[in-house]
Order: structure tokens, then sequence, then C-alpha cells
């Protein structure tokens, strides 16, 4: 049993989600070493074209903020989160992500931090003021975050989201975000 499913087991027995230290201190090398990759992916062509339109459409931080307010007082489906899963960068976010088994969870973002596309319903529409998307934007200039490890009691497993710019003629004009289950990336390693 791994470390990651006994500390999960231990927990649900006792009602405390903890998570293991060695977890806690740094990302594994396996997923650190998945960041060139995901930079590739933040050059696809259908990504960067959806990006471009939805920027096209200058939308109003507070019009951003109207969907986000609408969009988080859902409980369920709306149709604009129905399109944004079936729109063409939606299926190409699908099609990069059964790439590998550990990867769940795409998004794609505009210049403001608003999704664009998305293979699975996120908690929010607007990512602008979380790290995620501001150091991954980094104002124009493109970066890498590495988020922090969390339990995900949905997927029941430890998750990472490492997010990249979409960049468009050395540019960056938004963003995309992977999450990666820890605990299938670990049994996909040899």
């Amino acid at each position: 049993m791994s470390l990651q499913r006994l500390t999960l087991a231990v927990a649900l027995t006792t009602g405390v989600l903890a998570m293991p230290p060695a977890i806690a201190e740094e990302l594994p090398d396996a997923v650190k070493a998945l960041v060139p990759t995901f930079q590739q992916w933040g050059t696809n062509p259908v990504l960067i074209q959806a990006v471009r339109e939805q920027n096209a459409l200058g939308r109003s931080l507070d019009e951003i903020k109207r969907l986000d307010a609408d969009w988080m007082a859902a409980s369920g489906i709306t149709p604009l989160m129905a399109a944004m899963q079936d729109n063409p960068p939606a299926r190409e976010l699908r099609r990069l992500e059964q790439t590998q088994p550990y990867f769940i969870e795409l998004f794609l973002m505009d210049g403001q931090g608003a999704n664009v596309a998305m293979t699975n319903k996120t908690s929010d529409y607007w990512q602008g003021d979380e790290d995620k998307f501001t150091r991954s934007f980094n104002a124009g200039q493109g970066g890498v975050d590495m988020g922090e490890i969390k339990f995900d009691s949905s997927a029941q497993a430890y998750l990472v989201q490492i997010s990249v710019p979409v960049m468009d003629e050395g540019q960056a004009i938004g963003a995309l975000t992977i999450g990666i289950d820890l605990d299938r990336l670990g049994q996909a390693q040899p």
C-alpha cells in the first residue's frame, strides 16, 4: 500500500485528512518533468485560436465577475458550462488529457483569467485572482505555477495543478491548467 493510500485510509477512519509530510514538502520530480510538455501544449494552435477569439470579445472585468457569481451559484451544469465542455478547444483538451491516465481536469483561460474551455466543470468561472493564472500569465510574460498538493474528495486522490501560459508570438495571451493525480502518476512510474 502506498503512503498516500495508507494516509487516506487512516484519514477516512479517523475523520482527519492530513497530507503525508514527504508529499507536503515538495512536488515529485515526475511532476516537474512534465512542465516542458505542458509548455508545448500552451503553443497548441487550437488553444491559441480559442484564447484569441475570447480575448477579442473585450469583456469587462465587471461582466466576468457577474458570470463568475452566476457560475458559482449554479447547482448543475448551465448552458455556458456545457458549451465550454463541448467547444473545439475543450475537445482538444480532452484529447490531451487522454494521453495519460494521471491527467485530470484541464482548463483554458483567456487573458483575464476567465474560462474558455474545460474538460470538467471548474468551481468558478474566473481564475484571474488566483496564483494558477497570475503566475502563469505573469502580466503577458509567461511563467509556470506549480500548485500545492491537495486531497480531492471527489476524486479520492492527491492532486496538484500545474499552470502554464498560452503563448502567441512570444507573448502570454492566456493560461492552461492541468490537474495531475499523483497516485496514478506514481503507479505509472518505473
